[in-house]
């Protein structure tokens, strides 16, 4: 899976997703988290991670997480997020917003006809969207990427 760079943020570093290439991978179909179970049975099979995770290749895009307002959700500073700009946001949905001339990721929550992006660690406050803000849902996080620490 080949990242390209298109723009680097205080907040989150965007990469476009090449969804041509192609890299299957050996896949362990349930590996337990209980009692271990014969993994080998499954090896012969394989997963291409860009079917699994690019939806839409056209609107899909990866960003790099920078800070840790989210890390309560488990998206922590470095985790790289799939992002999808062609579905359309749903209440209490975890997106990429534009607001005021920066990119965060927080989950967009709306009270009537009030709109909140909200931070999933009790360090941050809730940032009311207003319509003096100049305001985009640029698109909804779909998984994300981590490194495992040892």
């Amino acid at each position: 899976m080949k990242l390209s760079r298109i723009k680097k943020m205080n907040t989150i570093d965007f990469y476009t997703a090449d969804g041509d290439s192609k890299l299957d991978l050996p896949y362990a179909k349930n590996i337990s988290a209980g009692f271990p179970s014969p993994a080998d049975d499954y090896m012969d099979m394989s997963l291409d991670l860009n079917k699994e995770l690019i939806k839409n290749p056209n609107a899909t895009f990866y960003g790099r997480v920078k800070g840790n307002s989210m890390q309560d959700v488990g998206i922590f500073n470095g985790d790289v997020l799939v992002i999808d700009r062609s579905l359309d946001p749903v209440n209490d949905a975890i997106a990429v917003c534009f607001i005021d001339g920066d990119f965060t990721v927080k989950r967009v929550h709306v009270e009537g006809k009030t709109c909140f992006l909200i931070p999933e660690n009790d360090d941050y406050e809730p940032i009311p969207v207003g319509e003096d803000n100049n305001f985009m849902i640029w698109g909804i996080v779909t998984y994300v990427i981590k490194k495992m620490k040892p």
